[in-house]
């Protein structure tokens, strides 16, 4: 049996005054969390400066290990850019 796991993570960056800063704090978040078994993209606020949402999926044989993946994935944005995450959620969806 299969897991696959959506972490939707949003984020507030106070310091993006442009859309070219936002995407260059989101770039820097995204090449640190390679290290991971995740797919990452931007899915909300294309358009706004400082208000980012990434997903983050992946695909484990355990429910268990999939939830363990996604929140060290959190954890990394969170010690790589502290304060940044303003909430998460999980979902299974398979």
């Amino acid at each position: 049996m299969s897991a696959v796991a959506l972490l939707t993570i949003e984020l507030h960056l106070p310091d993006a005054h442009s859309l070219k800063e936002k995407r260059m704090v989101l770039q820097r978040i995204k090449a640190r969390l390679a290290k991971f078994n995740v797919a990452i993209a931007e899915i909300e606020y294309h358009d706004l400066w400082q208000r980012a949402a990434l997903g983050a999926v992946t695909i484990s044989t355990d429910r268990a290990h999939a939830d363990r993946e996604l929140a060290a994935v959190a954890d990394e944005i969170e010690r790589i850019e502290p304060g940044l995450i303003t909430g998460t959620q999980v979902e299974f969806l398979a």
